[in-house]
C-alpha cells in the first residue's frame, strides 16, 4: 500500500548522504518513555530546530516506528523525495532519528515509513508536530513555542481562582463558528482576531472562565475538533501556535481562566495520522473489539502500551504547561471506562478478571491526573463522565480516578427534561429537580449545558421551552437562574447566554443580526447579573462542593411548583432562592428563613430589565418571627410567574466611629 506524495512545493537544500549525530534524546528519556511514564516526550520526539556538532542549523527529527523497515524525512525541502534524508534506529527503542541541514521553522515534512510488515509504505504526519499545514492539507510543520508570556498575575494567583472554593463560570465556545466575517467569504475569526472581540465579550458578560472545543488540528470541521490527528497542535485554521498562545495571554491579561477540551479517548482513520503507524497497530488495539469505536467509527488508543501511555501524558502537559491553559476537560470518559461501551453482546473482550471495566484505561486516567496535579497543582481535570461510575473525581490515593470535576450529565438530562413539560404538568415531576439533591456531593460537579444540547437536532434550549415566546424566555431565564442557584459549578454553550433561538450549526455562527431584539438582549443582561452576582456572593460558589453549602427549606411543594433552599458560605452567609416554576403569580407565598430582620431582592428574573413583567418584592421584605419550615422566622414574598428570585439579609448600616 502506497500514499501518493505530496507536490513539491520549494527547494531549500541538496541531499545530504548520512544525517549527523545529533540527538535530544538521553537513555533516561528512554527508559521513562518505554515505561509508561514520559509527560514530556514533545521535547524530545518530534521535529526540533537545532545545530549540528559543526555549528550546521537544521532540525532534527526522531519518531516511534519500532516495526518500521527503514524511515526517512520527506518534505518540501528534499522535493517530498523518500531516498534522500534517512533516519536512524536508536537501538532497539523503536525510535528513528537524524539531523537535516538547512531545515528550519516553517518547513513542511512528513516521515516516510516502510514497514517489516508486507510491502506497506505510507507518509505520516509527525505524531509530535508542534503545527500542521492548514487542512485538507495534512503535512506538519517544523516550528517552535518560542514566545513571550504577559500573564504573570494571572499565573501567580492561578491556583485559587481556579480552585473547587472559587467562582467557576464557563463560557463554551467553538471557535470557528462563534463569529465570522460575512463580508469576506464567512471566514471564522483567527486567534488574534478572536483575542479581542472574544475576550472583550466574555468580560463584558463577566463569565470566569472559557472553554475552547478543541482546537487541537483535525482534518473534518465537521467534527467539532473531536477528531484529532495532531495532539500537540493548535489547528492552524485559525493561526499560528503563537497566535494561540496570544488568545490565552490575554484571557488572562483581562482574568479569565481558560480550559480546553481534550480527546484521549479515540482518533481518526485518515491515512497520514495514528493509525497503523508503522504498518501495525502501534497506537490503537490490534482486535477491533477493542480497537474500534463503534459510534465515532474511529480507533481506541491502547491504554495498556507503555509508549501510548507516554504520548497521551505528553500531549495533556503540553496543554496544560505550555500553552498554559488551566484546566482540561476530558471528552467521552464513560467510553474509555467501559469494555463494553456502544457494544453488543459478545463484541467485546471482558477484562482479566471477567469484568466489563477498562483496568487499562482506569490505570492510565490515575496516572494523568496524578501527574498533572503534581507538576501543576494550579489547575483543574474535568471529566465528562456519563455514568455512575464511583469517585472520578475523588484522589486516587482513596480510590478515585482523580480527576478535579465532573460533569452533572444527570443534572442536564433531568432538569431539561422538566423544563421542555407544559407548566401544568411540573407538579406531577418535580422529582426531576430534587432529585439531584440526592447525590450532588458525591462528586466535585460541574453543571453543563454544552453543545451537544443545541445540536443532533434538538434545537437550541430556547426552543424547548413551552409557551409562547414571552413564556419561552421567562422559562430560559428560570432555568438559568435555577442553575446558578444550584451547587456546581456551571457551564453554558455560547448563544444561551442570550436566547439563540435556532440550533447551532458548525459552519454557521451565532445569531448576532438578531441582537437588538428586546427580549434576547433583556435575557443577555440576565446571564451577565447571574455571572456578576454568582462571583461576588460566596454562598453561592465557597461551598459548590460540600454539604455545607446547601439546604432545603422547601422542595416539596408540587402543587404549587415551588422550590425553595439556603445557599451558605463558610462564615454562616446565606442566600434565599426561590423558584416558581408556574406562570402563575404566587402571592402572600411564605418561606422559613434563619434569621429576622430585612432581607432584600439580590436578582429577579421577571425584572423588566430582563424582560420580565416587573413582578417582585421591591427593595426591602422584613422577616417576621412566625416560623415556618423548621425555621425560626419567615418572609412573606411574591413570587412572579415563571420567576427565579435570590435574597439576602440586608446588612446592618454601619455607624460612624464617635468622633472625640
Amino acid at each position: 500500500m502506497a500514499t501518493t506524495p505530496e507536490q513539491p512545493r520549494r527547494q531549500r537544500r541538496t541531499a545530504i548522504s548520512a544525517p549527523p549525530t545529533v540527538t535530544l534524546l538521553g537513555d533516561d528519556d528512554l527508559r521513562a518513555f518505554g515505561e509508561g511514564g514520559h509527560a514530556r516526550l514533545w521535547q524530545r520526539l518530534g521535529a526540533h530546530p537545532a545545530t549540528s556538532a559543526d555549528g550546521s542549523a537544521g532540525t532534527h527529527f526522531a519518531v516511534w516506528a519500532p516495526n518500521a523497515r527503514s524511515v526517512s524525512v520527506v518534505g518540501d525541502f528534499n522535493g517530498w523525495d523518500g531516498s534522500r534524508d534517512a533516519l536512524a534506529p536508536r537501538g532497539s527503542s523503536g525510535i528513528w532519528e537524524g539531523f537535516v541541514e538547512h531545515v528550519g521553522v516553517g518547513a513542511l515534512y512528513k516521515y516516510e515509513i516502510r514497514s517489516r510488515v508486507k510491502s506497506y509504505r505510507v507518509q505520516k504526519a509527525d505524531p509530535f508536530a508542534f503545527a500542521a499545514e492548514i487542512p485538507p492539507n495534512t503535512a506538519s510543520v517544523v516550528w517552535d513555542h518560542a514566545y513571550e508570556w504577559g500573564d504573570a498575575e494571572w499565573m501567580g494567583h492561578a491556583k485559587e481562582r481556579n480552585a473547587l472554593a472559587a467562582p467557576i463560570s464557563v463560557y463554551e465556545v467553538h471557535l470557528g463558528s462563534w463569529r465570522r466575517r460575512p463580508a469576506e467569504g464567512w471566514r471564522s475569526l483567527s486567534y488574534r482576531e478572536l483575542a479581542v472581540e472574544l475576550v472583550d465579550y466574555v468580560a463584558e458578560m463577566e463569565f470566569t472562565h472559557v472553554e475552547l472545543m478543541p482546537v487541537m488540528e483535525h482534518p473534518f470541521f465537521g467534527s467539532w475538533g473531536y477528531q484529532v490527528t495532531s495532539y500537540f497542535a493548535p489547528s492552524s485554521r485559525f493561526g499560528t501556535p503563537q497566535d494561540l498562545m496570544f488568545l490565552i495571554d490575554t484571557l488572562h491579561q483581562r482574568g479569565i481562566g481558560v480550559i480546553l477540551d481534550w480527546v484521549p479517548s479515540h482518533f481518526p482513520k485518515d491515512e497520514h495520522g495514528l493509525q497503523f503507524f508503522d504498518g501495525t497497530h502501534l497506537y490503537e488495539h490490534e482486535d477491533p473489539r477493542q480497537g474500534h469505536h463503534p459510534d465515532w467509527d474511529s480507533s481506541i488508543f491502547n491504554y495498556g502500551r507503555n509508549e501510548v501511555r507516554s504520548f497521551l501524558l505528553s500531549s495533556a502537559m503540553l496543554w496544560l504547561d505550555v500553552f498554559h491553559a488551566d484546566g482540561l476537560r476530558v471528552d467521552a470518559v464513560a467510553s474509555m471506562l467501559y469494555l463494553d461501551y456502544s457494544r453488543d453482546e459478545g463484541a467485546w473482550i471482558p477484562n482479566v478478571h471477567g469484568g466489563r471495566e477498562n483496568l487499562e484505561a482506569v490505570s492510565f486516567l490515575k496516572r494523568l491526573n496524578e501527574e498533572a496535579y503534581s507538576a501543576l497543582p494550579h489547575i483543574q481535570t474535568i471529566a465528562e463522565e456519563s455514568t455512575a461510575w464511583p469517585g472520578v473525581s475523588r484522589p486516587t490515593f482513596s480510590g478515585g480516578l482523580g480527576f478535579g470535576m465532573k460533569w452533572d450529565m444527570g443534572w442536564m438530562h433531568d432538569t431539561l427534561e422538566y423544563m421542555k413539560r407544559e407548566p401544568v404538568h411540573r407538579q406531577f415531576h418535580q422529582h426531576e429537580l430534587t432529585f439531584r439533591a440526592m447525590y450532588a456531593f458525591a462528586e466535585n460537579y460541574m453543571l453543563p449545558l454544552s453543545h451537544d444540547e443545541v445540536a443532533h437536532g434538538k434545537g437550541s434550549i430556547l426552543s424547548r421551552m413551552p409557551g409562547d415566546e414571552w413564556q419561552q424566555f421567562a422559562n430560559l431565564r428560570l432555568l438559568l437562574g435555577y442553575m446558578y442557584a444550584q451547587p456546581g459549578k456551571k457551564l453554558l454553550f455560547m448563544g444561551t447566554e442570550f436566547g439563540q433561538r435556532d440550533e447551532w450549526h458548525h459552519d454557521g455562527q451565532l445569531e448576532w443580526d438578531r441582537m437588538g431584539d428586546e427580549r434576547q438582549a433583556g435575557h443577555q443582561r440576565w446571564v451577565r447579573d447571574l455571572n456578576h452576582l454568582y462571583r461576588e456572593s460566596r454562598p453561592l460558589h465557597e461551598l459548590d462542593c460540600s454539604f455545607d453549602g446547601f439546604s432545603w427549606i422547601d422542595g416539596g411543594d408540587t402543587a404549587n411548583s415551588v422550590i425553595s433552599f439556603l445557599r451558605r458560605d463558610s462564615t454562616g452567609r446565606v442566600v434565599l432562592c426561590v423558584g416558581n416554576f408556574t406562570p402563575v403569580p404566587r402571592r402572600d407565598y411564605r418561606v422559613g428563613v434563619p434569621t429576622g430582620g430585612v432581607w432584600y431582592e439580590l436578582l429577579n428574573s421577571d425584572a423588566a430589565v430582563y424582560g420580565g413583567s416587573a413582578l417582585g418584592n421591591g427593595d426591602d421584605v422584613v422577616a417576621t418571627d412566625l416560623p415556618s419550615h423548621g425555621r425560626p422566622h419567615s418572609l412573606v414574598l411574591t413570587l412572579p410567574p415563571l420567576g427565579m428570585l435570590f435574597l439576602a439579609p440586608k446588612p446592618a448600616p454601619v455607624t460612624p466611629a464617635r468622633r472625640r
